[in-house]
């Protein structure tokens, strides 16, 4: 025998043509289009035939280009690709989410509606509805629009999760209307949408979060208004060198941090032999990025 790499060769349990044949019939038999070639092989053993392997059905409907998605359910997807955002100043990359506070109704609750500058970390509108809707979602993105002198000019990206609200046609035209870009994070990735979660958790674990349902839409709107003012105003936040989302949004984030490195240069200038490294560096984040490039490469590779 020729035992060269593509020589003809006699193979005793190759099926023949009629028995393939018999396959393709039997699979486009109306009761089993519906069915892998697991199920049919099982049926047909019950029923005293045995045609060929589970194995042979697959290379058989392969070779005849019927291996599809069989049935209703939806195919597997194609993974979405992964958001990479990047901002270098303020007013380039915002991010909005909704979370839920309580209400003294069982079972109700209020929709806190809440915009994020992903730079600055400074919150900047937030709006409480009694219910999640694409028209809520759109009136606040005009009104903070607005107030920050947003055009179409300005390269906006609006980021979010694959809610309805953040799905909603209402959303969409409005976005078109101003100019303003749209992403999503991954279904189920809560990471594809850090800075929101983080500014909930933060906002729910703050001291002077009530530890009871709010009473009223009027009043979880007032401590909501007072939190924000604190965040914005007085929150220390550690991302941006522990000043505060204000002073980063408006600039004055880089003169107070090279105020603290002065003073640390001082400090070790009269007692260098007390610090065993360079003073600790105050500079400001020059880029804040959704899903860091390289770090995205790192853990495609380790998965």
């Amino acid at each position: 025998m020729d035992g060269r790499k593509g020589a003809p060769r006699h193979v005793g349990r190759k099926l023949t043509e009629k028995e393939k044949e018999q396959i393709i019939e039997t699979v486009n038999q109306e009761r089993f289009a519906h069915l892998p070639p697991a199920q049919i092989v099982a049926i047909l053993a019950e029923e005293g035939i045995y045609i060929a392997s589970e194995a042979s059905f697959y290379r058989v409907m392969h070779s005849a280009a019927l291996i599809q998605h069989r049935g209703q359910c939806k195919p597997p997807q194609e993974p979405r690709k992964v958001p990479i955002l990047e901002a270098t100043g303020p007013n380039m990359v915002w991010s909005w989410d909704i979370t839920l506070l309580p209400s003294h109704v069982k079972g109700m609750w209020y929709y806190l509606y809440m915009i994020i500058d992903v730079w600055s970390r400074k919150i900047i509108a937030f709006e409480i509805h009694g219910q999640e809707c694409g028209e809520a979602a759109a009136k606040i993105l005009d009104r903070a629009c607005k107030e920050q002198g947003i055009s179409s000019s300005s390269l906006l990206i609006l980021h979010s999760d694959n809610g309805a609200p953040m799905r909603s046609m209402t959303l969409a035209a409005k976005l078109d209307d101003l100019g303003v870009g749209q992403s999503f994070s991954r279904p189920s990735v809560s990471n594809d949408n850090p800075y929101s979660e983080a500014l909930f958790r933060t906002l729910k674990y703050h001291q002077s979060y009530p530890n009871h349902p709010f009473p009223s839409e009027d009043i979880a709107r007032q401590w909501v208004n007072e939190f924000v003012a604190y965040y914005n105003n007085e929150h220390r936040h550690s991302g941006i060198k522990y000043v505060t989302p204000n002073q980063r949004h408006i600039g004055k984030a880089d003169e107070i941090c090279s105020t603290r490195t002065k003073t640390y240069q001082k400090a070790y200038d009269l007692h260098p032999s007390r610090w065993s490294r360079q003073i600790r560096c105050w500079d400001q984040p020059v880029v804040v990025r959704i899903n860091h490039p390289i770090r995205t490469e790192l853990k495609q590779k380790k998965s």
